[in-house]
């Protein structure tokens, strides 16, 4: 239940509070004083679009901030706690935030969380309808899943099916369509992979070898370098055999190691030193081996260093066109040959993909018309419980229908013999039909209704609502506009017998159905034009009559206007 609502900076809403109670609450002022506001606040508590134009004229940012009572337990407390909402003594503490530049803020229970959050806690929450309600209700898609919501898992269970069966088959067609349509550039692709698979295949590189080849080509390049120097670094390592009188560093390190050898007896130091020299000496021998063996095996072979450069060839190739180096290359390779393979499974990959099709087709039609069978049924109920509704509401001679219908196509699916359109929720144009009177034929509702007829219908069909899939509170924006007289009395009665089992919320300016409820507010402005805290008032006793008076002939002090509101007052207690 909606206990309260804080509006501040808000249309022509300055600082105002919104004390609710259970049952039926009329919102009532003078037009333009504000009282759309208190279904605008709600909306935006709830999570309704950000508007900027509603902040107030000379303020930095609108804010309104809610308390509503939640059942414990419920899906609603569920989905707070998950985002970290904590409840105040069984409510949860809903504000928003709108600033003049645009931006939005919403909070939950003390923890800032997404608009969307507000949007999913509204549906189990509160049911809110205005004038675009009315008007959205004139559409065949909002009367499809009106009727759909009626239906309850008769409809919702074989529609999930349906769904699931309908998104398979939009994505089997699109690859289908995309094989098909691109089918000469898939070929080119294919062409173009084939070339390079030869191409690489044809020189058969091996992961590394361009950069083996590389050294290889610097060394056979500068083979006659190479071996001078290590010619030179070994006839210095171990000396010359042509130069006998030559001094080497072998010779050297020899002569050092025997000196210390012959006193290393008598000095621990020196024995140390001695054990290094001779470490440095085996090195000296090893370093000189491998020197000479360097020079004999460097071979300056023209054949071989031109054999070197053409393999570098032959792969710089292939990496100028298929990767920075042969890696890369063969990576190419190894993703080109998977697409190859998935490029000539194409042809088997068509035949799969359209008998799957084919299948989903008939499947769907199926389930199409599972779906029919049950939205006829419900529509029957539906419209029957409407019709109900409708006589407690000063139509008693009216009767609701609906009319289910499916469109031929050619492209569609086959559902009782016919190739029919579907969409993603079926084959199936639902649409409301009112005949308002014995003799009128059924027409749409969109054509055949009134604007107080379309209040009613509209009425009518929440109430049914309310028995099938209740919230816990109900607000509506002028639900009586274009009605008056009976009708208006009948709607008031409606709404309090609502009210019996919901928390029911009415803006109105028709005095009849203001009578019913269990409070009165009045939304009223000051000189300055602007709605304060204290503008926002529970009318009781003499000042409801008055405000009931000044609704009904537009003076407060009108006797006969006076007469007429207690009058109405007293019927509704009747009633009660």
């Amino acid at each position: 239940m909606l206990e309260e609502m804080r509006i501040r900076s808000l249309g022509v809403i300055d600082d105002a509070v919104v004390e609710l109670s259970p049952g039926f609450t009329a919102v009532t002022g003078e037009t333009g004083a504000g009282k759309t506001m208190v279904v605008t606040s709600l909306g935006l508590l709830l999570g309704g679009r950000a508007d900027p134009a509603l902040v107030r004229i000379g303020a930095k940012s609108a804010v309104v901030e809610g308390r509503i009572t939640v059942p414990p337990g419920g899906t609603a407390v569920v989905r707070a706690e998950e985002a970290g909402a904590e409840l105040d003594d069984g409510a949860l503490l809903f504000s928003r935030t709108v600033s003049a530049e645009g931006r939005s803020r919403a909070h939950l229970g003390g923890r800032s969380v997404p608009v969307g959050v507000l949007a999913e806690l509204a549906d189990e929450l509160v049911a809110v309808h205005g004038q675009t309600d009315q008007q959205g209700l004139l559409k065949l898609s909002r009367q499809r899943q009106a009727l759909d919501r009626y239906a309850g898992d008769a409809v919702a269970v074989p529609l999930a099916k349906y769904a699931g069966s309908y998104r398979r088959l939009r994505a089997v067609s699109a690859e289908l369509d995309e094989i098909t349509t691109r089918a000469r550039e898939r070929a080119q692709e294919a062409d173009l992979l084939r070339f390079g698979l030869e191409e690489i295949a044809a020189v058969e590189p091996r992961a590394g070898e361009d950069t083996e080849l590389s050294a290889e080509a610097e060394r056979l390049g500068h083979a006659e370098a190479l071996a001078s120097a290590a010619t030179v670094a070994h006839a210095a390592l171990a000396g010359n055999p042509e130069d006998p009188e030559g001094i080497d560093a072998a010779t050297l390190v020899a002569g050092a190691h025997r000196a210390l050898e012959a006193v290393r007896s008598h000095d621990s130091a020196l024995a140390t030193l001695s054990g290094r020299i001779g470490e440095i000496a085996i090195l000296l021998g090893d370093v000189a081996g491998e020197l000479a063996g360097y020079a004999d095996d460097l071979d300056a072979d023209p054949l071989r260093l031109a054999a070197v450069e053409e393999r570098r060839a032959a792969l710089t190739q292939l990496t100028r066109k298929y990767g920075t180096d042969i890696g890369a290359v063969l990576d190419w390779a190894e993703q080109g040959a998977a697409r190859l393979t998935e490029l000539d499974g194409d042809d088997d990959r068509l035949g799969d993909l359209t008998a799957e099709r084919d299948a989903l087709r008939a499947e769907l039609g199926g389930l199409a018309q599972a779906l029919t069978d049950a939205r006829a049924e419900a529509a029957e109920r539906f419209a029957a419980a409407v019709t109900a509704e409708l006589a407690s509401l000063a139509m008693p001679h009216a009767r609701v229908s609906f009319d289910i219908r499916q469109t031929d196509d050619p492209e569609g699916v086959e559902v009782d013999g016919r190739t029919v359109a579907y969409g993603p929720a079926g084959v199936d144009e639902v649409e409301l039909l009112l005949a308002p009177h014995p003799g009128a034929p059924p027409r749409p509702i969109a054509k055949g209704a009134s604007g107080g007829e379309l209040s009613r219908v509209m009425l009518a069909v929440e109430v049914v609502f309310a028995g099938t899939d209740p919230v816990p509170t109900y607000l509506f924006d002028e639900v009586d506009a274009g009605v008056g007289g009976k009708a208006a009395v009948e709607i008031g009665r409606r709404l309090a017998r609502l009210a019996k089992t919901a928390q029911v919320v009415v803006v109105t300016h028709l005095p009849q159905v203001a009578a019913f409820a269990d409070r009165q507010l009045l939304v009223e402005k000051t000189v300055d034009g602007s709605v304060t805290r204290s503008g926002v008032k529970v009318l009781e006793g003499e000042e409801r009559i008055r405000e009931l008076s000044r609704m009904l002939a537009g003076q407060e002090d009108s006797e006969t206007a006076r007469a007429h509101a207690e009058e109405l007052l007293a019927t509704a207690r009747a009633d009660g």
